[in-house]
């Protein structure tokens, strides 16, 4: 529908009203064959026309204005969020209102749109943190309960629950340190301890440390540098290394048998990029823009088996990009994963 100003209403009224009047009476003089009042008629038409289209604009300008000024300056107090804005009276404010309607409910759409996209994000959210939870309290459960009714097991057996009870404990532990972590992270309550440090020999410190977990999987870990080379770098110490921890665990459980991971350096400029690849089983493209998510997983059986929490990546995203840094990953199905991520050169 056509949107009209209060002249185009004014004129149209104006032919409404005085035009049927006009023909009524021109008509009549007509018929009479009077011409002196055919000549008052038109005096008459221009009259009336004139006088019916100011008094009916004006009425309109008035009346509709008086009604549009309030939506008008409401509508402009949320789009300029707080600025004063004039409302220009010799403008053609009923168009301005319209598009600004129009503007203001593509927005709202929009919002809507983001409300429930977090709305499915929680409920995800919610049901991935029930499962995660439910899987080592059950077993937890299970192993008490069957200590608890049979008082008399085997040493050996005893031992051997009471051992995988403590296991499942400890993994809720983990799960909920790990929450705790995140919450943290993400409201910004864990300052930074910013210092100057030597990176090839964090990340060799790390590599030893997982010698063990990687032997399993029959996995060896590389720490390529030259010779007697340094890398200095201005992070937190302790946060880096627990994100270089949570990639190299993550390529040890995403790994082939006989596999490798190696975590290498590039200098670029004013930072270092850190990549932690793999030649893993790697994963398909529609799942990198969700990796970082928490609880988002690639593989939710052998991830949960390998006893995974499901925030590690989350948590090195937030770590890297608290330190006002970038963290990337590229992968390829049966190739294999690259982590990267960017620290500030001291």
């Amino acid at each position: 529908m056509k949107l009209r100003t209060p002249k185009q209403i004014a004129f149209i009224s104006t032919l409404v009203i005085v035009l049927p009047l006009a023909v009524l009476y021109f008509l009549i003089a007509y018929l009479l064959e009077r011409d002196f009042e055919i000549q008052l008629l038109l005096l008459f038409i221009i009259l009336a026309s004139s006088i019916s289209y100011f008094v009916i604009s004006r009425y309109i300008e008035k009346f509709i204005y008086s009604k549009v000024k309030i939506i008008y300056k409401t509508i402009h107090s949320f789009k300029s969020q707080g600025e004063k804005n004039q409302l220009e009276m010799s403008s053609d404010v009923l168009r301005e209102v319209n598009d600004d309607v129009a503007e203001w409910a593509n927005e709202k759409i929009k919002e809507i749109k983001e409300l429930q996209s977090k709305d499915d994000f929680r409920k995800e959210f919610v049901g991935n943190l029930s499962h995660e939870l439910k899987t080592p309290l059950f077993s937890l459960q299970g192993y008490l309960e069957t200590l608890q009714d049979n008082p008399n097991l085997d040493t050996e057996v005893r031992d051997r629950f009471l051992e995988r009870a403590l296991q499942s404990s400890g993994r809720l532990s983990d799960l909920v340190a790990d929450l705790d972590e995140i919450s943290k992270l993400e409201s910004g309550n864990v300052p930074l301890q910013l210092s100057r440090f030597e990176l090839i020999t964090l990340a060799k410190e790390i590599t030893e440390s997982l010698e063990k977990s990687a032997g399993k999987n029959c996995i060896q870990l590389f720490v390529k540098s030259e010779p007697n080379q340094e890398i200095w770098v201005s992070a937190d110490r302790k946060r880096i290394a627990q994100v270089l921890s949570n990639l190299v665990v993550n390529s040890i459980n995403y790994g082939q048998l006989n596999g490798t991971t190696k975590i290498r350096f590039y200098d670029m400029n004013d930072t270092i990029l850190v990549e932690v690849a793999d030649n893993g089983i790697g994963m398909s493209k529609k799942h990198l823009p969700r990796l970082f998510e928490r609880f988002y997983r690639v593989d939710k059986s052998r991830s949960r088996h390998e006893g995974g929490s499901g925030l590690g990546l989350a948590i090195c995203k937030h770590i890297i990009e608290t330190h006002n840094q970038t963290i990337s990953v590229r992968s390829t199905e049966e190739v294999g994963s690259t982590f990267a991520f960017t620290l500030q050169k001291a």
